[in-house]
C-alpha cells in the first residue's frame, strides 16, 4: 500500500485475516467476493467506537437500531447472487454503505435503499469520501424497491420481512436472484430467490438474526 499510514497496514491485515479464518474456512470460494472483502476497509464503515472491533466475527451496531452485518453473512449473500462484472444490483437496507462498497467491486452499478435518513447521509458522505463511484443510496420504503432502474441482475436485502416482497421480484431479471432473510425476531432464515421465466423458486441458505424489515408506513 503505497503511502499507508501504520493504522491502514494495521486494517488491511486484520481484513486478510477476516477472510480467511471467518469466510474462506466456512467454505465460501468465490474468489472475486473474497477479493472485494480484502479490500473494502471495513473500519471505515462502522461508528469510531467500535473500530477495534470492525473485523470481528459478528454484526456491529451503527446507530439507530442498526447493525452492519457479520462479515460472513455479507461474504455468503454476495457469493449466492452470481454476481459478474456488468451486472446491476439493488440493495435494501444500506445502513452504513458497507456492503454496498463491497458490492461495487463486484458489479457495474449499485443502486441502495435506506429507510432511516441519518444513515442515507453518512452513507453517502462515507461513500463518496472512499471513491465508491458506481453507488447511488437514496432514502425509500426498500419495500418497493427502485421501480425506475429496474430490472436488476441481482438484489441483496438486509433486513428480515415475513416474506418476499412481490414489488422486488417483480423488479428482478428473469434469471435474477435475490438473498433474503426472512422470518421473525424468533427465528430467521436467508432465502435465496431464483427468477425464471416460468416463475419463482427458494432455497433456505441458513439461520440468521437480522434487524426487522421497516416500512414508511410503520412511522
Amino acid at each position: 500500500m503505497d503511502g499507508a499510514t501504520a493504522e491502514d497496514r494495521k486494517a488491511e491485515e486484520q481484513r486478510r485475516k477476516m477472510v480467511a479464518w471467518q469466510i474462506e474456512r466456512r467454505g465460501i470460494r468465490e474468489e472475486s467476493v473474497l477479493r472485494a472483502m480484502r479490500e473494502v476497509p471495513r473500519h471505515e464503515f462502522v461508528p469510531s467506537a467500535f473500530r477495534e472491533s470492525a473485523h470481528d466475527d459478528c454484526a456491529l451496531p451503527i446507530g439507530f437500531g442498526q447493525t452492519v452485518s457479520q462479515p460472513y453473512i455479507v461474504a455468503l449473500t454476495l457469493a449466492h447472487l452470481a454476481l459478474r462484472p456488468e451486472h446491476c444490483v439493488l440493495e435494501v437496507g444500506a445502513g452504513s454503505g458497507y456492503q454496498a462498497a463491497v458490492l461495487s467491486r463486484l458489479v457495474a452499478q449499485v443502486f441502495a435503499i435506506e429507510i432511516i435518513d441519518q444513515l442515507v447521509v453518512r452513507a453517502i458522505c462515507d461513500l463518496q469520501r472512499l471513491h465508491y463511484d458506481n453507488v447511488l443510496v437514496r432514502s425509500g420504503d426498500g419495500y418497493e424497491g427502485w421501480p425506475e432502474s429496474a430490472p436488476f441482475d441481482a438484489i441483496a436485502v438486509a433486513a428480515a420481512a415475513d416474506h418476499v416482497p412481490q414489488p422486488l421480484v417483480n423488479q428482478l431479471r428473469a434469471g435474477g436472484r435475490m438473498v433474503i432473510p426472512i422470518g421473525n425476531v424468533g427465528a430467521q432464515e436467508l432465502i435465496l430467490v431464483e427468477k425464471g421465466r416460468d416463475g419463482t423458486r427458494t432455497r433456505a441458505l441458513c439461520p440468521v438474526r437480522f434487524v426487522p424489515f421497516t416500512r414508511k408506513a410503520d412511522d
